[in-house]
């Protein structure tokens, strides 16, 4: 198989490989923080930040880490970057924080952080691997960004809290759990058409 230009490792997480409208993985902050599109925005940001910096990591690490700790090692380092944005968004974004919840710590288990870190970084060089953290970090936020937006204006009327129409005409049920399922199923569905009619 042809090795992928740094342009394709960039780009593939944003439509051709996104981990949310694509792959599907990491359901449980895609669902549970999408509620508005800053919550959708920040959390994105903080798993671009964590993604891009333990893929560098791993890559620099990974001909000195024996087979049998590799993957408790490389859940060291993303934990060591997920404390490092934890403290950060508690001391500048203290509201985003709040806001997020716990779902900031399980970055550290997210399947693609960890996914990325064994099928891609621990097997290229670092700007590569850095690359593919930022391509699919932004392809992630991207996903989460547009499902809070999406959620946020049809419950609630409001867009990153800027009102556009009247609250009592939105339908509650896109802000509340069930809503992200039926806005993310026709968001997978969208991607699913452009893609195979592309």
């Amino acid at each position: 198989m042809a090795q992928l230009s740094n342009k394709q490792n960039f780009l593939k997480g944003f439509i051709k490989e996104n981990p949310t409208l694509v792959l599907l993985l990491g359901m449980c902050p895609t669902l549970g923080v999408t509620s508005s599109a800053i919550n959708g925005l920040g959390m994105g940001l903080a798993t671009t930040f964590v993604l891009a910096l333990s893929n560098v990591a791993i890559s620099l690490i990974k001909n000195i880490v024996p087979d049998n700790v590799r993957i408790p090692a490389y859940i060291v380092v993303i934990a060591t970057f997920v404390t490092i944005v934890e403290l950060s968004m508690q001391a500048y974004t203290p509201g985003l924080y709040n806001s997020l919840g716990i779902f900031i710590p399980l970055i550290v288990v997210n399947c693609i952080v960890l996914g990325r870190a064994e099928s891609f970084a621990a097997k290229n060089s670092v700007f590569p691997s850095l690359l593919d953290g930022l391509g699919m970090g932004l392809g992630f936020t991207m996903s989460l960004t547009v499902l809070g937006a999406l959620r946020e204006l049809l419950g609630s009327g409001k867009a990153f809290g800027i009102t556009l129409y009247p609250e009592n005409y939105g339908s509650l049920i896109f802000v509340l759990a069930p809503g992200a399922f039926i806005v993310l199923g026709f968001l997978i569905a969208l991607v699913n058409h452009l893609t195979k009619s592309a």
